[in-house]
């Protein structure tokens, strides 16, 4: 997947969520309290920590708090994004620092986190404005992949959240692959589209939302699934 391309459509799908009319004080409902001004602030403060975790191998940037002009956030998001592409927009394999040991330390880590990263706050922001849609079922299934690759094992390291005593299977009905997260044979398994699956394992809808199926302990899948396996 050629995720610079994936995120290069993201970003700019986000920054067209800050009209010069949007109010920035809308609530983000699946990010806790934060407004679309926060939401705003979290993606470009974030491209920037990328592109000093490339440029000086380190993941130590703070930055200053976005403009609250609608119009000055646009172009602050805009140049946030540019300066993120411009940096990743090299040799996959480059060495870059990161914040995990679990997969490769390269550009090409830091090109797919940016690009899921920023596919779901463009769903946060579309959501809170009433215009969300669903994820591109390719994207959304690797997006599910990660999410037992890098986030659920490294929430069990910071000691956020404890190893899985049973497995759950999580299957998407629209690409067809299953993952299985825990010890031994699974005791329930959670089906639906990719796009809804991701959503729920990100804690944007709940596990119990019409779209998505249980077969099996159900109940045992809830207590796996509340983990926490993302941040």
């Amino acid at each position: 997947m050629d995720f610079l391309a994936v995120l290069r459509h993201q970003l700019t799908a986000f920054g067209e969520l800050v009209t010069p009319d949007v109010e920035l004080s809308t609530p983000v409902t699946g990010c806790g309290d934060w407004t679309l001004y926060d939401l705003a602030d979290h993606v470009g403060n974030g491209n920037l920590w990328v592109v000093t975790a490339v440029a000086e191998n380190r993941g130590d940037h703070t930055g200053e708090p976005a403009p609250k002009d609608a119009a000055e956030l646009r172009a602050w998001l805009d140049g946030t994004a540019d300066a993120l592409v411009t940096s990743l927009s090299v040799d996959p394999e480059t060495p870059a620092w990161t914040f995990s040991k679990l997969l490769p330390r390269t550009v090409g880590f830091w090109q797919r986190r940016r690009a899921l990263e920023t596919l779901v706050h463009v769903w946060d922001g579309q959501h809170a404005l009433g215009t969300a849609d669903v994820f591109d079922p390719e994207l959304a299934a690797d997006g599910i992949s990660e999410v037992f690759e890098l986030f659920a094992p490294r929430m069990i390291q910071r000691g956020l959240a404890t190893e899985p005593q049973e497995a759950l299977r999580i299957r998407s009905t629209d690409t067809g692959q299953t993952w299985t997260y825990g010890p031994g044979e699974p005791v329930a398994e959670l089906s639906g589209a990719a796009s809804d699956l991701l959503l729920a394992l990100w804690q944007r809808i709940p596990a119990t939302d019409p779209a998505l199926a249980w077969n099996g302990n159900w109940a045992a899948g809830e207590r796996i699934l509340a983990g926490p396996l993302v941040p």
